[in-house]
């Protein structure tokens, strides 16, 4: 009789550890599933194209420089719950107005571009402010708000320096103008301001062969300090109990909408400042198309490092760069060579920059469906006690 009571009791210890052990390894492949798919994506074109590990790995860091502040900077919106930030356009286009201005008053070097970052505030701040205030009136909608408000955003960016510049807006600068002194040239060389922070102090540090543009990473370190910090801080955690459920936020005295417009308006600043960081380092300026993908590659990226549209953290913004932008170097060499077609890498290319979102999207999708199954299997499993 003894030994009949001391059995099950053992089988019952022993069961949930099993059970458990394997429930969290199941979550933890479910939430790497899509760094890994672009991974094993990134190992077959690196393989297929056939590069030199330095040409892959320069290219690899200057892409890192370039791009890595825009993607941080959609981190805070998810934490507030406005999932994926697409309005993210409208703070490239007040760093772009704020670079045509220093551009005009050819302010060259360092000092030209921290007075653009500086410029772009009072402008990033003030859209900011608007797209947060749309955002609020749009719950539960807010990505699609936000792409439908960067294209009305990008209309008035046309209006204004295509139409507004040379008429209404008094702007003599034949280097910038159009031959009849109505709107800005399609494309500005930005030589004044050149890699001005790449090259700052003591420019790129040489490791070997590889060149790292210090300074660039500094400030992108100190933007993951900053984010890592402003979560710990009370608006932070406002923010996130927001993100979580905004009904009990309201009920424990948190001012919703406040805290969500403070969301938007950092990361439109942030936006901005990312956007000059883009463009010095690309060394010109699309006047009217430069801020157009923005938003959608950088999201794309974010995705890739296996964020998602509740939770998003700085490790997901280093990995999905990384993958994404070896994806985007390798993808159009890795065509060529496999079909012997020069147009195929331009077309795989396009098709990689349109199509990853969709797939993120969709992997994300089967994810949340597949831990909701989950969810309900255990809880219809879930015996009452006497």
């Amino acid at each position: 009789m003894a030994d009949a009571k001391v059995a099950p009791k053992t089988i019952l210890k022993k069961e949930p550890a099993k059970q458990g052990n394997k429930s969290s390894f199941d979550h933890v492949l479910s939430e790497l599933s899509v760094p890994l798919f672009f991974a094993l994506l990134c190992l077959a074109g690196i393989i297929a194209a056939g590069l030199s590990p330095q040409f892959l790995v320069n290219e690899i860091i200057t892409r890192l420089a370039r791009n890595l502040f825009l993607v941080l900077s959609l981190i805070i919106p998810v934490l507030a719950g406005l999932g994926l930030n697409f309005g993210i356009v409208i703070g490239a286009m007040s760093g772009q107005a704020a670079l045509i201005i220093v551009t005009h008053l050819e302010i060259g070097g360092l000092p030209g571009f921290l007075l653009a970052a500086l410029i772009s505030v009072p402008f990033s701040v003030f859209f900011g402010w608007l797209t947060g205030l749309v955002l609020n009136r749009a719950k539960g909608r807010e990505m699609v708000t936000g792409y439908i408000l960067g294209f009305f955003a990008n209309g008035v960016y046309q209006l204004v320096f295509l139409v507004l510049v040379g008429t209404l807006i008094p702007m003599n600068n034949p280097k910038m103008m159009l031959s009849s002194g109505i709107g800005l040239r399609n494309t500005m060389d930005l030589i004044a301001i050149n890699r001005a922070l790449d090259r700052a102090l003591f420019s790129s540090v040489k490791l070997g062969p590889f060149a790292i543009p210090w300074a660039t990473f500094l400030v992108i370190g100190l933007l993951c300090l900053f984010t890592s910090y402003f979560t710990k801080t009370k608006l932070g955690q406002q923010m996130r109990a927001v993100g979580q459920d905004r009904h009990i936020a309201e009920v424990s005295g948190i001012n919703v909408n406040r805290t969500r417009l403070i969301a938007i308006i950092i990361s439109t600043v942030l936006g901005a400042w990312g956007q000059l960081i883009y463009l010095q380092n690309l060394g010109t300026f699309n006047t009217y198309n430069s801020h157009e993908q923005v938003g959608m590659f950088s999201i794309a990226a974010l995705l890739i490092g296996g964020a998602s549209i509740s939770k998003a953290t700085i490790w997901n913004a280093i990995f999905g760069v990384l993958l994404f932008h070896t994806l985007f170097v390798v993808s159009p060499l890795a065509g060529q060579r496999i079909l012997g077609i020069p147009q195929v890498g331009e077309y795989f290319r396009s098709f990689l920059a349109y199509g990853v979102i969709a797939v993120a999207l969709a992997l994300h999708a089967w994810q949340s469906r597949k831990q909701a199954a989950q969810i309900q299997a255990a809880q219809a499993e879930q015996v009452p006690e006497d």
